[in-house]
């Protein structure tokens, strides 16, 4: 196509959302106030936004870091304009809570959320045997909406189920999981360093989001 064509054919689509997929991969944020995004995901913006990092003091400050991995914390936008996200090449997923929806999502795995949508910081400490480097999730409650990244088309999967820590994206608040050490699956499951772990959601109800790919993450 010519370089007209070109511009016309990516330019970003012009709709009423305050959050738009302009690609599977890239999150457009129709910023009139604020929204919450993950620090170093901002690709681009236009229009007068403001950035600021968002950690509190003492240990809350170092678990909202671990959680957010590499030492990043997020960032609050604030302003008018557009604010363009994506992270790695990842596959963006939109998600709207209601007011009574709760999610917890692994740290690596948050891109933003709106204002409206609460959130913390809490150490699983029920898998901290676990090499998942997952020990830290951000729980997310509504309303509004969530974006969260993954590698390549997701699974939803209901509970019970054991699942891979590595592929593991996030779960619904109705359900906790447990750590498992299983010997006879250290060939079989993870990566090739002989990772044995799984975690178990044992009960029903829920559902975890889990992704075709192991997740290395920076603690690991």
């Amino acid at each position: 196509m010519n370089l007209d064509e070109f511009v016309t054919s990516y330019a970003p689509n012009e709709t009423q959302n305050t959050f738009e997929l302009e690609s599977s991969k890239l999150l457009d944020v129709s910023v009139d106030g604020s929204v919450m995004a993950r620090a170093g995901s901002m690709v681009g913006y236009t229009g007068e936004i403001s950035f600021e990092q968002k950690s509190a003091g003492g240990l809350k400050g170092m678990l909202k870091q671990k959680a957010t991995g590499e030492g990043a914390v997020m960032m609050k936008a604030t302003g008018t304009g557009h604010l363009y996200l994506a992270d790695q090449g990842k596959e963006v997923q939109l998600l709207e809570l209601d007011a009574d929806d709760e999610i917890s999502v692994n740290g690596n795995d948050v891109l933003a959320f709106e204002d409206s949508v609460s959130w913390d910081i809490k150490m699983m400490s029920s898998i901290a045997g676990a090499t998942s480097g997952g020990l830290f999730n951000v729980y997310l409650s509504g309303p509004g909406y969530i974006a969260i990244t993954t590698h390549g088309k997701p699974l939803v999967v209901p509970t019970p189920v054991s699942t891979d820590p590595s592929a593991t994206v996030a779960w619904s608040s109705n359900v906790s999981p447990s750590s498992k050490r299983d010997l006879n699956l250290k060939s079989f499951i993870g990566r090739s360093s002989g990772e044995s772990y799984q975690l178990q959601f044992a009960n029903e109800g829920g559902f975890v989001i889990i992704q075709p790919y192991e997740e290395v993450h920076p603690e690991q």
